[in-house]
């Protein structure tokens, strides 16, 4: 069973970005079936990498947009954006060096991180590029 179902109203009406959230789902429930199924730390931390290059290329997308068209709260929302990468790479660096396990703990962080700011902030900016012509 999948830690995260994508709902349509995850949707941030712009089909590029619905497409890289979709596949960060994805990864964080690859991710959750390998912790869960006891797969080696090689594995899990290879897949945690995957999952931190991804992130980092799609919040780059988002804030690409964001230049292009003046986004009002841009610097917010990429604030958000570096919080997360330092706390995931926290996480990869402690895992990496044994001081931790990927646990349900961090799991439930990227669940919830997740799905909080697409929610949240990603929300906020969906009206403003949807008014500027980006679907």
């Amino acid at each position: 069973m999948s830690m995260i179902e994508w709902k349509e109203p995850y949707s941030v009406n712009i089909k590029k970005l619905d497409e890289q959230h979709k596949t960060l789902i994805q990864m964080i429930n690859t991710l959750h079936d390998a912790m869960r199924d006891g797969k080696g730390n090689a594995t899990l931390g290879q897949i945690l990498d995957k999952l931190i290059k991804y992130a980092a290329d799609h919040f780059q997308c988002e804030e690409s947009l964001f230049t292009i068209h003046k986004y009002p709260d841009h610097i917010h929302h990429k604030h958000e954006h570096e919080e997360f990468v330092k706390n995931v790479l926290v996480f990869k660096e402690d895992f990496d060096s044994g001081r931790i396990a990927l646990t349900l703990k961090v799991m439930n962080f990227l669940k919830e991180w997740l799905i909080k700011h697409i929610l949240g902030s990603d929300k906020e900016y969906t009206n403003y590029l949807n008014a500027r012509g980006v679907y």
